[in-house]
């Protein structure tokens, strides 16, 4: 943002942030065809502003300066052609209309400009996902004036702010100190040609009452009547809204419609939620909750500094919002409104973390959502199963976090936890730990996985060799939380999750008799093969021994029964933090060709002995520490194999 003009009475002239100047140009030609959100984030922001002045005046009565009757509205002007949008709620000083009508100043924000294509449709639903507000008035108005004053401050301190998209210099707008008597927000909107159907009391009570009726202020207009053959707007304000608390009234009452227009307003979204649960609680403590489920995931659900949580009201006072104390982080996701009966009016975020009613209400609220999700993943009916997949792939990440914040209700979410496996051998989660334990093998009684930093590393892993040979299902984890999950996950239906890349591998009953006694015998066959690698490879293993998980691959590493995972060493390497210092176990397949050949090595044992722990290294995903030293050995084991560089003709 630059300033570029200073004109008379300290009026200024600035120029937007660019990516306001960029969202504003989308909306215009993405929004379009749904122009009629506007008139809803307006009264979205104006029902906002006056929940806040409600709060704070819980400290300070003086705010309402004499005048506690908070409402919104709406008027229009069939000669001026405009349609204003007023409000009596906290209002907005000289600095806040700048920061907020001039920026954008949200998390998230280049990565939401960088996933825009140009398509329209696909543009649209990524503008209704960040978030527009204030910003929608553009769709319809190329002229927009802001009329505003903060609540507390006197009437000199009013503030116009305006902007003209049809002028030549439509970067720019304008901001002038100006005298406001009262206090709140004033927005009128110069409707763009082709508007006038926004300019009849008829149409704009529809679009109230489609997409606002929730709203808990009421909105007003002045009433019309028909007067001589012709309608006319008398001096007697109507309320057009229902104006109650939609959480607060019996769930027959509301139709789904009306549900789904809640949330956008809640939820500040352009899209249907995915799913949500309405109840009401009485015991120790009682409350309302109304809680969605999204259909997508906000911008900003990775980023930690962001705030995430529903809507705190007392009694219908607001008090909050994103009160994350009322959701655990791993359900950061869901949007919605918790009202209390018992906390006191004057609660701060410092006494919610120290509440008892707190705590009741965050472990009520968590089982509903996991409820709720559970009904979603066990139903039978195929719009249900699209839908719970659809937010296994926006949230399941996030919800696999619980697993180890959540210790109360682990069993609840490792059932809701979907995977990708062996079976399928795509990259699609859709497995539940369920489905794994209902078809496992006779006589099978773990669970086994395998983790990677990719999913193509997981699958071809050469630690899956045997459970291929055998039909033995096995889960890909290739996400950075799985080693995490697996971690704090040690059981799920009375079965171990075992790593196929950890400890020595026992499958069991799954083995017969003849193939421990064979294994036996090669362990006592190459016993001193595997004694000579190991002192070759000196501190680089804690141990050689021969393996049976190996059908095609020579060698591999696993790590000791009670060592960190190779994976996840390497995840704390990359965030910066120490991992223990662990050799791993290295395991040779004595059927290879190249295992054998090294039985009789001489010469180059300890090249060939390096080279088969590098590939094993490189195998699972690991990183070399002299990547250079690997290629003169392949190289010179190359030529030794050819006959030496001699028998290499080189051209003339």
């Amino acid at each position: 943002m630059s300033q570029t003009a200073t004109g008379p009475a300290g009026r200024e002239t600035l120029g937007f942030q660019a990516e306001v100047k960029q969202l504003l140009q989308l909306m215009i030609h993405s929004l379009y065809s749904n122009r009629e959100i506007f008139l809803r984030e307006l009264i979205s922001n104006a029902s906002d502003a006056c929940d806040k002045l409600r709060f704070e005046a819980l400290h300070n009565g003086a705010l309402f300066e004499g005048d506690a009757d908070l409402k919104i509205r709406v008027a229009y002007d069939k000669a001026a052609r405009t349609l204003t949008i007023a409000d009596n709620g906290i209002g907005m000083s000289r600095d806040e209309v700048v920061a907020n009508l001039g920026t954008i100043a949200k998390s998230g924000t280049r990565e939401f400009f960088s996933r825009l294509t140009g398509d329209q449709q696909n543009d649209a639903h990524l503008i209704g996902q960040f978030g527009v507000g204030f910003y929608s008035s553009f769709i319809v108005a190329d002229r927009v004036t802001v009329l505003t004053r903060r609540a507390g401050e006197t009437a000199g301190q009013g503030v116009r702010w305006e902007c003209d998209m049809g002028d030549e210099s439509s970067g720019v707008y304008s901001v002038e100190m100006t005298d406001r008597p009262g206090r709140g927000t004033e927005i009128t909107l110069h409707l763009r040609d082709g508007q006038d159907d926004l300019l009849s009391g008829h149409r704009i009570r529809a679009i109230v009452r489609k997409y606002s009726d929730h709203i808990v202020q009421p909105i007003v207009m002045k009433k019309e009547q028909w007067q001589d053959g012709a309608e006319t707007i008398t001096e007697e304000d109507e309320t057009v809204n229902q104006a109650s608390a939609l959480w607060a009234r019996p769930k027959g009452e509301i139709s789904e419609e009306q549900y789904r227009e809640f949330y956008k307003h809640v939820g500040h979204d352009f899209d249907d939620p995915l799913a949500w649960t309405h109840s009401r609680v009485e015991g120790r403590s009682e409350y309302t909750q109304l809680l969605y489920v999204p259909g997508r995931a906000p911008f900003d659900l990775w980023d930690r500094d962001a705030r995430h949580g529903v809507k705190l009201y007392v009694r219908r006072v607001f008090i909050m919002d994103d009160a994350e104390q009322l959701m655990p982080l791993y359900l950061r996701f869901v949007r919605g409104v918790v009202d209390s009966a018992d906390l006191p009016l004057n609660v701060s975020r410092e006494i919610l973390q120290e509440s008892k009613d707190i705590e009741a209400i965050r472990a009520g609220c968590t089982k509903k959502v996991l409820a709720l999700l559970e009904d979603m993943a066990r139903s039978d009916e195929p719009g249900d199963k699209d839908k719970y997949a659809k937010f296994w792939g926006e949230f399941g990440r996030v919800l696999k976090e619980g697993v180890g914040e959540d210790s109360v209700n682990r069993d609840k979410i490792a059932g809701l936890l979907r995977f990708a496996t062996t079976r399928a051998d795509n990259a699609e989660e859709t497995v539940s730990l369920q489905d794994y334990v209902g078809r496992m093998k006779e006589g099978q009684d773990k669970i086994y996985y395998v983790a990677a930093d990719s999913f193509n590393a997981a699958k071809n892993s050469p630690h899956l060799e045997v459970f291929r040979k055998k039909g033995i299902e096995v889960l890909l984890l290739s996400e950075r939380v799985d080693e995490w999950v697996v971690g704090h996950l040690t059981e799920f239906g009375g079965k171990a999750l075992v790593s196929v890349a950890k400890g020595g591998l026992d499958l069991g009953k799954l083995e017969d008799e003849a193939e421990k006694q064979e294994q036996e015998q090669e362990a006592g066959e190459f016993k001193e093969l595997t004694e000579r690698i190991g002192a070759s490879l000196g501190e680089r293993v804690k141990e050689v021994r021969v393996t049976h998980r190996l059908t095609e691959s020579p060698a591999c590493l696993v790590a000791d029964e009670h060592d960190m995972s190779a994976n996840l060493a390497r995840m704390l390497k990359a965030a910066g933090q120490k991992a223990p210092a662990a050799a791993p176990i290295l395991e040779i397949n004595p059927r290879h060709p190249v295992v054998l050949r090294l039985r009789y090595e001489e010469k180059k044992f300890d090249d060939w002995s390096a080279v088969l722990f590098d590939q094993a290294l490189l195998a699972e995903g690991g990183q070399l520490d002299d990547p250079a030293a690997f290629v003169r050995r392949i190289n010179e084991l190359m030529l030794d194999l050819g006959g030496g560089a001699s028998r290499i003709i080189l051209p003339h």
